[in-house]
């Protein structure tokens, strides 16, 4: 049976490695090892499944309710699943065309009167009052565009991102682990769990911050690369081999908010940034053996250290791309 390793499965369906990894640890798809080999292999049928898996992906469908439907391939199963995310769109359709008839309703009274003040106008009716209020208890996820003729122009409508934020990393001292191998993620990132835990660093910094990145990124078929996990430490404290301390410069990252898993979002960051009038892209693309300079935040770790059996996919993730401001030459220079 032929076999695919996870660099080529990443290429062919578009697909990080990151997230293949992702899913093979919640149990979505399983890949095997060939006599001899070093790296893990992927066959038809896993490839099969996760062409599955993309579809309901594009389609909105929730990791776990995907889960659901592949362990329970039951049509009545996936019926429910179905109904149920249909229910939330209808709600969102309903949501926004309210949105449309009072931003309608606004245009119409401005027009009239262009001297007219918006309150004034909200205040003018309380039957509008209350449709704004309203507002407040629906579900709006502003899914833009659902009536585009094709699934592809859709998804690219719904990837735009409108959530960057402009965030400042001050400078601070940490503890590194370091993994190259299979599975970098999982080494690197056991490292400083243990650390963290037997250190009880979490009680002595308690705004502990922890970052990662690619060291180095995949760079050839097999997908065999490394992964640099970080803690924020005080700058006194000692840490044990094989970890190591270092000193980390900060400064003005773009930051966008993931469910772990959702590293295709990458691109979508890296277009915002090159489409800003106000940021530069600050790292160097070149530099694929620190990941060019980009990182990502584990924005619940705290609570991962003290819980147990924590469920990947409730974890939430700041992706970081290194920015600048653009200088701007001042008019008449």
């Amino acid at each position: 049976m032929k076999s695919n390793t996870i660099s080529q499965v990443s290429k062919t369906l578009g697909i990080s490695t990151r997230m293949l990894r992702y899913y093979e640890q919640i149990g979505l798809i399983h890949s095997s090892r060939l006599d001899d080999y070093a790296y893990r292999v992927y066959d038809l049928e896993t490839i099969e499944k996760l062409k599955q898996i993309l579809l309901l992906r594009k389609l909105r469908i929730p990791v776990k309710q995907i889960k659901t439907i592949l362990l329970n391939p039951n049509a009545i199963n996936t019926v429910k699943v179905f109904e149920q995310n249909i229910m939330e769109i209808d709600e969102e359709i309903t949501a926004l065309a309210t949105i449309k008839d009072i931003l309608l309703h606004f245009v119409q009274k401005l027009s009239e009167d262009t001297k007219l003040p918006l309150l004034e106008i909200i205040n003018s009716s309380t039957e509008l009052g209350s449709i704004l209020d309203s507002l407040n208890l629906i579900s709006i996820n502003f899914k833009e565009d659902q009536t585009m003729r094709s699934l592809k122009k859709a998804d690219e409508k719904l990837s735009i991102l409108k959530d960057v934020r402009i965030i400042y990393l001050p400078p601070t001292t940490v503890a590194s682990a370091h993994h190259i191998g299979d599975d970098p993620e999982f080494h690197a990132n056991k490292m400083i769990d243990d650390f963290v835990r037997n250190s009880k660093l979490d009680v002595i910094k308690p705004d502990l911050r922890h970052y990662g990145f690619n060291h180095p990124n995949p760079i050839d078929e097999t997908g065999y690369h490394g992964y640099e996990s970080w803690i924020t430490i005080p700058h006194d404290l000692e840490v044990p081999k094989p970890l190591t301390k270092k000193e980390f410069n900060g400064g003005l990252y773009a930051a966008h908010m993931i469910s772990f898993g959702n590293f295709n979002e990458w691109e979508d960051l890296a277009k915002w940034v090159n489409d800003s009038e106000e940021y530069d892209f600050a790292g160097d693309w070149l530099d694929q053996e620190h990941m060019c300079g980009l990182m990502d935040e584990h924005l619940n770790y705290y609570s991962h250290i003290h819980l147990e059996n924590t469920e990947p996919e409730n974890m939430q993730i700041d992706l970081l791309m290194p920015i600048k401001e653009i200088k701007r030459k001042e008019e008449g220079n």
